[in-house]
């Protein structure tokens, strides 16, 4: 948006998701943020009348809108807005699996063998040519939504129907499987003039049979030889010369049989992608900025680049360090969900790390992923591998599961032959040999001592990528010590540019990763450094919603006049843009690396920095304690742990005279019951210091108490987010049964001033984790007693806890009483949402504040200013249930989703009905309804029942449900009986309705109040016909 508007172009940009920063206000002139569907497109079409639409740079959902759009002869054809970037006939081309097969066969490239199929019956006629076993790709899809391997009849055939359902076209290719070969991916990039250049290169680890998003990858390309990449190369050229993209980027993936070279073209993205973001960091060419300059007529030559200056954007970029990205998965948040990766990804983030070496780049990009790892084993988790025998361990290696790497490094270190493991994981042998050179180095370290270690001992380890923490475990002593001992030998990191150039020209965008060489490239300056620490990968919990407001603080605390620093290893985000920030340090957020990139700053400034740990979530906020107290900018780290220390947070609540549900902490089960003894059940069980709702759990019997202490137990051994020790007990409340929850974001300045950013009440009744509930703002049900005694509480607690900075305090509700739940001294993931919704930029706000800013200041400087009014703002979750068909979609109080959209209107009906329609709910207008409701909610049987009536819908129910509306006059169309009856494996009647609909891409509503809510939307849709306005009308701030 902002290289368009630089070049003079009125852009005008439609995305549903509040946490980007490209739907700020300020980034286009008119922002839309409505349901991204084709009838909504078309209206603003309507109203806006582009000249032109730019598809390429908004993923597979904006391909697939534009070919929707075309298809109704709004865009790309005569007398409409032209397609730019890639036009239609090239997006059909590459998209539509039978036309780019014929496009590749007719310029001389290699396919496997497949076929085109429109139903299963075609499919199986295809079978017959291409043989089992067969890889079942669907056209026009995302992230390997619906394909698989399959091995037999059984197999091939829930696949195929589940792909044919997934494609928009309900078109599948099934091809013969090249599972085992090696996979590699180039980035192309073409101009008007038919310019073409490679960005990068990127090699899966992974052989072919996992999705390239769930494969640990390596940039540069490691295991090509010199002819093999100009043959890959030139054909990354003929293809997308071919395919039509005649402006911008594209991704190529290839196959390459190990044994013979033979290459193979697997598929053609004609649009910017996960993996060119990932090139895109890994070379620092910034490669959906050269797109859209190239998508309006630029070639590549007219182009600078950003990071030298002097070479135009058509060099191709040339790198002499390694790029290694290591997938994050969340399986633990999904119960039942099998961990077997294939060619579905299922990963929710990943960490990328920079090193001289494959070894280095590998062990920094693991310990980045915070999994409780300290990089290639050498760590605590070791223990996991002590129950296997070698036997069982190169069983494990043949099945891909996040867990591989670390069992492939142990099966080295037991000196399985490399042959062996090879054959088994599908690993090509050069990166097992770097891997073999990392244990060999840990043989050596094991037999000397931080005593013993010279200098040359040290960096020979460093080089390699050996962590401290893996020293202090392999020596056993404090990781303290290790680092203290390192520093005395005079061994200290190294920071290196990336330059596009291999050090050819000189770089003039400071963009570094560390290593253990001689020559440091940090600059000195005398201007005041501020550190910010970002949210490393995405997880569930832990967002790019934290992303965002790292980005801000980076964007105000500029503008203020300070030198901003940022530290993330997430290629996803736009912290890690080089030209966020005015330093940027792809490294890992450990206490290691962290203090090494101050200690950096310390030396080139000759003063320490300011450190802001408040903004990128937990993973910041818990590395607060490892830095000296007098760097961390806002919030003291004595008051962070004051409001996440049980007894120091129950004692401030009593002092303060606020209500909180009744509860305790407790280490063991005999605790445990010794809480609910007192509190009664239901209670809320939940370890401490995490995000997310991890292991959190509703308990109502004693039973189940016995089986939640047991997952505590297990959790805190994981040395992930948090441990079960009396510095992290398990928290212990009495749960509110059909409370309201409600969230406040605010932010309070030195002097005391608090500012109210917004008052958030869920759709879902407490006990739905706040990440996965709607909320609205304006609060819809709340009384204004209730809100007023909440922004009182708010104050009174930030005042209490001396808050410098961003404040979230979660309340519930209940027969009118308001109790606190908790509160967290810190950014929250509704930050943006707030921003969106109210247009007062908080994180911006809260990041002067912290620097020592007042909200009076920053009154008059414009910048805290009064909310917009008059509107309603809905947020709704993403959920990724049609990655998990086989786990329950019921909600609880641990998180699951993995994004976030928002709904925007002038009532709560039709900002929630724009919500659910965004999230990919859409709630029909009439037809048949199935309801049904457990024993405790059958008292709104009737309720439920006359509404659906009354907005057209007819019902089905199942036998209890009916009963009740019978009872209260409610027609039903017909009875369904127990589901459990009616399978082979009798199972609980709910999981089993919700996996159904879920499977079938059913609307699926899981509770009572957001029915109402999606009944109130409807009702009010049918009414009147849902409008769009810009964010900026509703704002006020039309131009």
């Amino acid at each position: 948006c902002r290289v368009l508007r630089a070049e003079g172009y009125r852009v005008i940009l439609a995305n549903s998701n509040p946490a980007t920063i490209m739907t700020d206000p300020d980034f286009a002139d008119r922002t839309y943020i409505e349901p991204l569907t084709p009838d909504v497109l078309a209206a603003i079409i309507e109203r806006e009348k582009p000249d032109a639409v730019l598809p390429t740079l908004g993923g597979q959902t904006a391909l697939n809108l534009a070919m929707a759009l075309h298809q109704r002869g709004l865009v790309g054809v005569p007398g409409t807005p032209e397609l730019i970037g890639a036009n239609a006939e090239a997006i059909e081309t590459a998209e539509d699996r039978e036309k780019f097969k014929e496009a590749m066969i007719e310029i001389g490239l290699k396919v496997p063998k497949s076929g085109i199929a429109h139903s299963y019956k075609e499919a199986e006629e295809v079978l017959r040519r291409v043989k089992l076993p067969a890889i079942i790709r669907p056209a026009y899809i995302l992230g390997g939504r619906g394909t698989g391997i399959a091995n037999d009849m059984k197999e091939f055939k829930h696949i195929v129907t589940a792909g044919l359902a997934a494609s928009p076209i309900n078109e599948v290719l099934i091809e013969t499987s090249i599972k085992g070969w090696k996979e590699y991916e180039l980035e192309v990039m073409r101009d008007r003039a038919d310019n073409c250049v490679i960005i990068c290169s990127i090699e899966n680890v992974d052989a072919m049979g996992v999705h390239t998003g769930d494969s640990i990858t390596v940039a540069p390309a490691m295991t090509l030889s010199d002819v093999e990449y100009q043959e890959m190369r030139n054909a990354a050229f003929a293809c997308i010369r071919r395919v039509g993209v005649e402006t911008g980027g594209s991704n190529v993936q290839f196959a390459v049989n190990p044994k013979t070279g033979e290459q193979v073209v697997i598929e053609m993205n004609p649009r910017v992608s996960r993996s060119s973001a990932l090139a895109s960091k890994a070379t620092g060419f910034p490669i959906a900025k050269i797109a859209a300059k190239l998508a309006v007529g630029y070639t590549l030559d007219e182009i600078a680049n950003d990071i030298t200056k002097k070479t135009p954007a058509s060099f191709e970029p040339t790198i002499d360090y390694v790029v290694t990205k290591v997938p994050r998965w969340a399986f633990e948040k999904f119960e039942g969900a099998s961990n077997v990766l294939g060619t579905q990804m299922r990963s929710v983030g990943e960490a990328m790390a920079i090193g001289r070496t494959f070894p280095e780049s590998l062990q920094k990009a693991l310990r980045s992923l915070e999994i409780g790892r300290a990089g290639l084993n050498c760590d605590a988790a070791e223990k996991n591998f002590e129950a296997l025998d070698d036997r069982a361990l190169v069983a494990a290696i043949e099945v891909p599961t996040p867990d591989r790497i670390f069992q492939v490094g142990e099966c080295i270190r037991r000196g399985v032959d490399l042959e062996k493991i090879h054959k088994a994981s599908g690993i090509d042998l050069w990166f097992l040999d770097q891997m073999k050179a990392v244990y060999e180095e840990r043989e050596s370290l094991a037999g000397s001592s931080l005593e013993r270690l010279d200098a040359r001992g040290w960096r020979r380890a460093k080089r390699l990528g050996f962590s401290d923490a893996q020293l202090a475990w392999l020596w056993g002593v404090d990781e303290a010590r290790v680092r203290t001992a390192r520093e005395a030998a005079g061994v200290l990191p190294t920071y290196k540019s990336v330059d596009t150039c291999s050090a050819e020209f000189a770089a003039e965008t400071p963009y570094f990763y560390s290593t253990y060489e001689d020559e440091s490239e940090v600059r000195a300056s005398k201007k005041d450094r501020v550190i910010i620490l970002g949210s490393g990968p995405n997880r569930i919990g832990q967002g790019i919603e934290f992303d965002y407001c790292c980005v801000h603080a980076s964007f105000a605390l500029r503008s203020a006049g300070f030198e901003t620093v940022m530290l993330n290893c997430n290629p996803e985000t736009v912290s890690t843009d080089y030209d966020t920030s005015d330093r940027l340090y792809f490294e890992p957020l450990t206490t290691e690396d962290v203090l090494n990139v101050i200690a950096a700053e310390t030396k080139a400034a000759g003063k320490s920095p300011k450190v802001i740990v408040s903004l990128g979530g937990q993973t910041p906020l818990k590395l607060a304690g490892t830095i000296p107290a007098e760097l961390v900018a806002g919030t003291s780290p004595a008051s962070i742990d004051a409001a996440e220390d049980r007894e120091q947070w129950n004692a401030l609540c009593d002092r303060l005279g606020i209500a909180q549900p009744p509860g305790a902490t407790a280490t063991d089960l005999a605790g445990a019951r010794a809480v609910t003894a007192t509190t009664g059940y239901p209670v809320l069980v939940r370890p401490s210091y995490v995000l997310g709702g991890r292991a959190m759990r509703i308990v109502h019997d004693d039973a189940q108490l016995v089986e939640a202490m047991a997952e505590m137990e297990r959790f805190g051994t994981l040395g992930r987010e948090g441990g079960l020790s009396a510095s992290r007990p398990v928290l212990i409340d009495r749960f509110l049964q059909d409370a309201t929850e409600v969230d406040v974001d605010a932010i309070r300045d030195a002097t005391g001033d608090v500012l109210i950013g917004g008052v958030m009440e869920h759709v879902e009744e407490a006990g739905i984790h706040s990440g996965d509930s709607a909320c609205a703002l304006p609060p819809q049900n709340l009384s204004a007693d209730s809100i007023a005694t909440i922004e009182t509480y708010v104050r009174k607690i930030a005042d209490a806890l001396d808050v410098r900075g961003l404040i979230n305090v979660q309340f519930a509700v209940a027969d009118n009483k308001v109790y606190v739940i908790e509160a967290n001294p810190r950014a929250s993931r509704t930050v943006p949402f707030v921003a969106k919704a109210t247009g007062v930029p908080l994180a911006m706000i809260a990041s002067r504040v912290m620097l020592g800013a007042t909200l009076t200041e920053l009154r008059k400087e414009g910048l805290v200013r009064a909310p917009s009014a008059g509107h309603v703002s809905v947020k709704e979750a993403v959920l990724p249930f049609n990655r998990f068909p086989e786990v329950d979609t019921a909600l609880g109080p641990e998180m699951r989703s993995t994004g976030e959209v928002m709904g925007i209107d002038m009532t709560f009906g039709r900002a929630f009905i724009k919500a659910e329609s965004a999230a990919g709910t859409e709630l029909p207008s009439s037809g048949r309804v199935f309801l049904t409701l457990n024993d405790r909610d059958k008292a709104h049987a009737v309720e439920l029942g006359r509404a659906l009536l009354d907005v057209g819908c007819t019902i089905v129910a199942t036998e209890g449900t009916a009963r009740a509306l019978t009872a209260g006059g409610v027609r039903v169309e017909s009875v369904v009986g127990k589901v459990s009856e009616r399978t082979a494996a009798p199972g609980h009647d709910g999981e089993a309705i919700r996996k159904a609909a879920n499977v079938k891409g059913i609307a699926l509503v899981t509770t009572v109040r957001a029915a109402r809510a999606a009944l109130q939307g409807m009702r009010e849709r049918n009414e009147n016909p849902l409008g769009i306005r810009s964010l900026q009308e509703y704002h006020g701030k039309t131009s």
